[in-house]
């Protein structure tokens, strides 16, 4: 292997992007993998909040989606210098424009992967305000999760590594990453 290949390895390792669906616990996910290979955490969603002092669910009632995406596109191109990071997406942080081809590019992608009815049932539980889903009864909510996914999953399909979020083992998850990249 020559030089450059190895610095460009070194350089996507240090960067790990949790993709999927609202829900399927991709904060969950990084800050214990963030904690197994002695990274920080980021959530994106979090930070978007931390930074502009506002609740993503008022900010979508006040400012629309539109606006949101492109902050949230911004905050992403931020974590393309940070090292040794895991960055908890938000579920539609892959539509914006080459979001996803540049997270790929900048470190490894990884999309928690979850079934509908599952999606439906941790979603109606949560406390936390989903803008997308906010008001919806369950039959919407089906409605909403399957029209969405349809539009999202061959964008989250271009992830590099691909983890059933039901059963997912992050222990094994981090040994497999360290070990392919």
């Amino acid at each position: 292997m020559n030089i450059l290949a190895i610095e460009l390895k070194q350089i996507k390792v240090s960067r790990i992007y949790l993709v999927g669906f609202m829900g399927v616990g991709k904060s969950t996910v990084g800050k214990q993998l963030a904690n197994i290979l002695g990274y920080k955490h980021l959530d994106l969603d979090a930070a978007f909040e931390k930074k502009y002092k506002i609740n993503i669910d008022l900010f979508f009632k006040k400012y629309g989606e539109t606006l949101f995406r492109e902050i949230e596109y911004n905050l992403l191109l931020g974590t393309f210098d940070q090292e040794n990071i895991i960055i908890s997406t938000g579920g539609g942080t892959v539509t914006t424009g080459d979001a996803m081809d540049r997270m790929n590019e900048n470190g490894i992608t990884v999309y928690l992967e979850m079934p509908v009815g599952a999606l439906v049932l941790r979603l109606s539980k949560t406390k936390k305000r989903r803008p997308l889903l906010d008001g919806k009864n369950e039959a919407d909510l089906v409605k909403t999760i399957e029209y969405k996914l349809a539009e999202r999953i061959p964008i989250y399909c271009k992830a590099q590594l691909k983890v059933d979020a039901l059963n997912v083992d992050v222990r094994h998850l981090s040994e497999l990453i360290q070990k392919k990249y």
